[in-house]
């Protein structure tokens, strides 16, 4: 991170308090095509509770009792992967800064270094403020769960926080996946040094166009911008593919029970060209990514995707013409209460990068007063200065 960490403790595995079930879980081919990606998240409390990393530490080994896959390890054997159940735990580290929250703007950085790669599926650091306030960083293997899930999973970390534990099931359903049909695996991909932004879209610019376009969304309307803004600063080829593709939520679609963590997501690709991206009317990519959008139904989950990947859509998503969005918005990442109250601040991460990515709509941001945070890592040093530029002229 861009601060100074005066006292670190070295890590600790945080095992479920009681035994669990032990054993192997099969993986869906959801979770199988997102085995090699991680994704880090840093939650941002301004209001002090009694011995942070100590109160999140208890209330970690308690969530494990029921979330209890997420202490175990990847298990390779047999041509097949799976979930061992071991209880191994969570890795957990406990640090200190001398600086206050505000000394460095609620994480409001131009860079986020934070991240770390580890054999358990979950790693945590608690790192303590002089002000008081504290930042939880957690870094996930994609493979145990998405990010609706982690939300779910670490308010039920707050919930043992705060004494109120709730029990929680974990059953899989399996989710045909998008990603097959790539040329190549996300896990093959080079990793990209792809500029960090940490910008806000107006609300000015998102409420004129939510009034010229009345049913659509803030999160389409965000999600188009970032999209014309960046293919207007790369300058790409004008008959060049430039698919978006944003990730979907099927919770509701595949039947899944309430309480589970695991990945429920799908993606679905907007399909056009970057010279249309570049020069096209904002309601009109919005019209777009809405029409994608209702394409998700349960008897067509993937149906309408397959139908539109053609062989030159395919290439594109392994390239830096297309862009890839993953809203956190509205998934309960803001309800995180370990007993001093919500979030200042949700900031994303990725440890490696191999596609241009952004997350759209982030919850809990300093921002919120002045528009829709977002936090982009889709564009390299080359083109940032134009995509910033862009992203100024949105009002």
């Amino acid at each position: 991170m861009m601060f100074a960490v005066t006292k670190s403790s070295s890590s600790a595995l945080v095992a479920p308090w009681k035994p669990t079930p032990t054993g192997d879980l099969p993986l869906t081919s959801t979770d199988k095509s997102r085995l090699f990606l991680y994704f880090t998240s840093f939650h941002v409390f301004e209001h002090p509770i009694h011995e942070p990393a100590e109160t999140i530490r208890h209330a970690l080994s308690r969530a494990l009792v029921h979330y209890y896959p997420i202490a175990g390890r990847v298990s390779v054997g047999d041509d097949d992967v799976k979930i061992s159940c071991t209880g191994d735990g969570v890795a957990f580290f406990a640090a200190a800064a001398s600086c206050d929250l505000r000394d460095v703007r609620f994480l409001d950085v131009d860079d986020i270094d934070g991240s770390c790669h580890s054999d358990p599926l979950m790693t945590m650091q608690v790192t303590e403020f002089a002000c008081g306030g504290y930042v939880l960083g957690v870094t996930t293997n994609h493979v145990i769960a998405d990010a609706f899930g982690l939300a779910q999973f670490l308010q039920a970390v707050g919930e043992h926080a705060r004494g109120v534990p709730s029990p929680h099931d974990a059953s899989l359903p399996d989710i045909p996946q998008l990603l097959p049909a790539m040329p190549r695996s996300p896990s093959t991909l080079k990793h990209v040094d792809f500029a960090y932004t940490d910008r806000t879209i107006p609300w000015s610019f998102i409420n004129r166009v939510k009034a010229e376009f009345m049913s659509c969304t803030v999160f389409e309307v965000v999600a188009a911008a970032i999209w014309q803004c960046r293919a207007r600063a790369i300058g790409a080829a004008h008959d060049a593919q430039a698919p978006l593709v944003f990730t979907a939520n099927v919770r509701k679609h595949v039947g899944a029970k309430d309480g589970y963590y695991g990945n429920c997501v799908t993606s679905q690709v907007v399909a056009a060209t970057s010279g249309a991206v570049a020069s096209s009317a904002i309601v009109d990519l919005v019209k777009l990514i809405k029409d994608a959008k209702e394409r998700l139904t349960t008897s067509t989950l993937l149906a309408a995707e397959q139908a539109i990947m053609t062989e030159e859509i395919a290439d594109a998503l392994c390239g830096y013409d297309a862009l890839f969005v993953s809203s956190w918005g509205g998934i309960g990442l803001d309800g995180v209460d370990f007993g001093g109250g919500k979030p200042a601040r949700v900031v994303p991460n990725m440890e490696r990068t191999v596609v241009p990515f952004c997350w759209p709509c982030l919850p809990c941001s300093k921002k919120d007063h002045h528009g829709s945070n977002v936090i982009a890592c889709c564009v390299t040093q080359v083109h940032v200065d134009e995509f910033h530029s862009q992203l100024d002229r949105l009002r």
